[in-house]
């Protein structure tokens, strides 16, 4: 038997829990797109409906997945679910056919709420802000969760802050 590939959700985190802000990021950081550019290629990827259309169109080299309530709701290029289980089985069933190695969760904030109970690790972008925002990512708890590897991020001429690269893997 298969085992099933590992659910990770991708994430850019403000230091006050902010994701986002009226549909989009509250921060400019071309080092962090990058970052989830190479995470992400090859492998499905999650999200829920504002999301997809805070971003404008399926991600390139990924298999989009949009999770949203409309019945109605179609996109060329990417495929809806009505619900997160019904998307993770379909990118799961997408990785395996793929070879890729992972699920990418990559949000909004209600889906990562959700999902965070049953991942398997988290690629977070630590963005040292403190922006207003309208979504959130949900505590890390350092009891279920723990630190394998951070990265400064030294910023370039188009990342509004610093930042760190972390993951996360469930803890025991």
């Amino acid at each position: 038997m298969t085992a099933s590939p590992p659910l990770v959700l991708v994430a850019a985190v403000a230091e006050n829990g902010v994701i986002g802000r009226a549909g989009a990021l509250p921060w400019r950081l071309k080092s962090d797109l990058r970052h989830f550019r190479a995470l992400t290629l090859g492998h499905p990827v999650v999200m829920g409906r504002k999301t997809f259309v805070s971003i404008g169109r399926p991600l390139p080299g990924r298999t989009t997945i949009v999770v949203t309530r409309d019945r109605g709701f179609a996109a060329a290029g990417a495929v809806a679910a009505g619900d997160l289980t019904t998307a993770l089985a379909i990118a799961r069933a997408d990785a395996l056919r793929r070879g890729a190695d992972a699920v990418m969760l990559v949000g909004g904030g209600q889906l990562y709420g959700e999902a965070i109970g049953t991942a398997d690790r988290l690629e977070i972008t630590r963005v040292r802000l403190r922006p207003d925002g309208d979504a959130w990512f949900p505590a890390v708890d350092e009891r279920v969760w723990r630190e394998v590897s951070r990265t400064e991020g030294t910023p370039g001429p188009e990342d509004e802050a610093p930042f760190a690269f972390i993951r996360y893997e469930r803890a025991g």
